[in-house]
């Protein structure tokens, strides 16, 4: 198997496309709101979003029926067209590779709205050979519309194969934004059981051991006490791996249950705390959540500053509330303190809750 030179890797796949970016930006992307742009009521309120989510998806694929996807790709450009995003990011998921609409939604929207386009959302990636055939395309169709930036390609995973191959399909292209877990089709794929989109299953869990009785036995008839457990944990987990990897970002997908917004909560914070940046929303209730939870807390940020304080210039070991923080750690609280700077950039309100805690000299 021949393998392109390191050389040749940040070079354009076409003659006049734009230099590929050696480092993807860290912009903020706690939500990503899908919306149809076939919808015109739904279209109607993109404009008022921008600033309230990070990123905006102009959704092509499922949930777009058949006889109404040439309308969702027109009324995306006439969208993205007539709208200033601002600091949102514009996103745009297209159809499958397998699909007869997805040529015509690459040769129509790279030309019409490429300047405006951040990422193209890739569904149901199964290897590299996917990634480069979208990347070949978007090279070719930014040299022909004379586009200044590389749009990016984001891939979702949703087979088993998508997840075997993931270390390939991170690697697969400069233009690789990041991943996001579909967990709906990647169940099916597997054959895994689960009671709804993005949701667990009650019979995956873990049982306390029986209680001794007084004989030195034990009453396994005795009430137990159980704990749900997260049918995700290793694919999330293996996803953030090769994400970090390959300095691309990590996403957790659809929450189905739009009224359980307790348990959306609980996945959301479940991705955060693996290492996910931001999660699908499919709903303004959503967002909401997605914005609190991707977003580091006070106590979690006077911490990070306390540290970074106390650490100077990052090297030995220092006790802060009985606790030894070392370079490690130092780490780690560098990371929250510049998400908290980027998301209070464009945040208000956290702008103002972070601004409130005591320097750490003064805690």
């Amino acid at each position: 198997m021949s393998h392109k030179s390191a050389k040749d890797f940040f070079r354009p796949l076409a003659v006049g496309a734009p230099q590929p970016l050696r480092e993807i930006p860290a912009r903020p992307s706690r939500a990503i709101h899908f919306f149809d742009p076939s919808n015109a009521k739904m279209a109607a309120k993109v404009p008022a979003m921008v600033g309230t989510v990070d990123v905006l998806l102009g959704n092509l694929e499922d949930a777009i029926k058949a006889d109404n996807k040439v309308a969702a790709r027109e009324g995306l450009v006439k969208i993205a067209q007539e709208t200033d995003f601002g600091p949102t990011q514009l996103w745009t998921r297209i159809n499958a590779l397998d699909s007869p609409w997805v040529l015509d939604d690459l040769t129509t929207l790279v030309p019409a709205i490429g300047e405006k386009l951040d990422v193209i959302m890739v569904p149901k990636v199964q290897g590299a050979e996917d990634i480069h055939y979208v990347d070949r395309i978007l090279a070719q169709l930014e040299a022909k519309g004379g586009i200044t930036k590389p749009i990016l390609i984001h891939a979702i995973l949703e087979t088993a194969r998508g997840v075997a191959n993931i270390e390939e399909i991170c690697g697969a292209s400069p233009r690789m934004q990041g991943l996001s877990l579909g967990p709906a089709d990647l169940a099916a794929d597997r054959r895994m059981k689960t009671t709804r989109v993005g949701g667990p299953h009650p019979g995956y869990l873990v049982r306390a051991d029986a209680p001794r009785t007084d004989d030195g036995g034990f009453a396994y008839d005795a009430a137990r006490t159980t704990y749900q457990q997260d049918l995700y944990h290793y694919t999330i987990a293996r996803m953030v791996d090769a994400c970090v990897t390959h300095g691309i970002y990590a996403y957790w997908g659809p929450f189905g249950d739009i009224k359980d917004t307790v348990a959306c909560e609980d996945q959301f914070r479940n991705a955060f705390l693996l290492g996910c940046v931001g999660a699908w929303s499919l709903h303004p209730a959503q967002i909401k959540i997605a914005n609190k939870v991707f977003a580091p807390s006070p106590e979690d940020i006077a911490h990070a500053r306390r540290v970074v304080a106390a650490m100077g210039d990052g090297t030995g070991a220092v006790m802060i509330d009985g606790k030894m923080e070392d370079d490690a750690s130092l780490k780690q609280c560098l990371v929250q303190v510049e998400l908290a700077e980027q998301l209070a950039a464009i945040d208000p309100d956290l702008k103002a809750m972070y601004d409130a805690i005591p320097a750490p000299e003064e805690a």
